[in-house]
């Protein structure tokens, strides 16, 4: 009798394995998603992609590793799916976030480059000698972007182009501002250094603004993150409290459930806080 959690958890292994076998081009066409996801999302933070695939197989073995780990230990599915949900989508909102941390960080210094464009513009030097000047002297990551822009049109590349290039690799409307300045310029004339100030002066503008939003709601998302925290502190009192029926929610099926169920609204909520209280001007 003891050992029919086993051979239950193992028919309901191979059958998973059963199903993985024939859908395998599913998994390969999926797996094509996600690399082509990730790899943009890397390459734009300027991380290598080479071996990006092979640490995604390696992805996948854990999450069904841990998942199937999980149930023929505890023999509990609801734990097992759970575990395979937070395995599969933790990478995926760290890499994002990540990648949001490093345009950021590039939307912020960009007005400080844009006015050492304008002076150096002013100064009279040529467009792609100012660039050439932000990329040997702006700060990282912005100066990496303009040495790429930079290194191509040495290369050949029309300048136009490597602007196009940066500003739908960047995906920044700040930069998008700033390359649009350049090729109006370069189209049909005019100052563009009053032009690059203009937009440098209202990114700063909007910079105060956000900065000074995220103050105000700062409390806010600390209150969110306490709110995410309690359920796990009342669970801790209640073991104390009320030990049996505490323990149902890991021992019975139906606990387990609401258990998972609970944890992904948590999850969920902190989430749609943290989204709602984010700045976007």
């Amino acid at each position: 009798m003891d050992a029919y959690p086993l051979i239950s958890s193992s028919l309901a292994g191979a059958a998973v394995a059963t199903f993985v076998y024939f859908c395998r081009d599913y998994y390969g066409t999926f797996l094509d998603f996600v690399h082509a996801d990730f790899a943009e999302k890397l390459r734009r933070m300027r991380i290598s992609t080479v071996n990006l695939r092979t640490y995604l197989l390696a992805w996948s073995v854990v999450i069904v590793g841990a998942a199937g780990s999980l149930w023929v230990a505890f023999d509990s599915l609801p734990f097992a799916l759970l575990a395979a949900v937070v395995l599969f989508c933790g990478p995926w909102y760290i890499l994002r976030r990540m990648a949001q941390r490093y345009r950021d960080k590039i939307e912020d210094q960009l007005a400080d480059g844009m006015a050492s464009f304008s002076a150096a513009i002013r100064a009279g030097l040529a467009i792609p000698q100012a660039l050439e000047l932000l990329a040997e002297q702006g700060p990282r990551p912005m100066r990496d972007e303009f040495r790429q822009i930079v290194g191509e049109y040495n290369l050949g590349k029309p300048l136009d182009r490597t602007l196009e290039e940066a500003k739908e690799r960047l995906e920044s409307e700040n930069f998008a501002l700033f390359a649009a300045a350049l090729l109006a310029s370069r189209e049909s004339g005019g100052k563009l250094n009053e032009t690059v100030d203009r937009i440098a002066t209202s990114v700063l503008e909007m910079q105060r603004l956000e900065r000074k939003i995220r103050a105000e709601t700062a409390q806010a998302r600390r209150s969110a993150l306490y709110m995410a925290l309690a359920p796990v502190l009342i669970l801790v009192v209640y073991t104390f409290v009320d030990p049996v029926n505490t323990a149902r929610l890991f021992t019975t099926v139906p606990g387990q459930i609401i258990l998972c169920i609970a944890i992904v609204l948590n999850l969920l909520a902190y989430v749609w806080a943290r989204r709602i209280l984010n700045p976007d001007i």
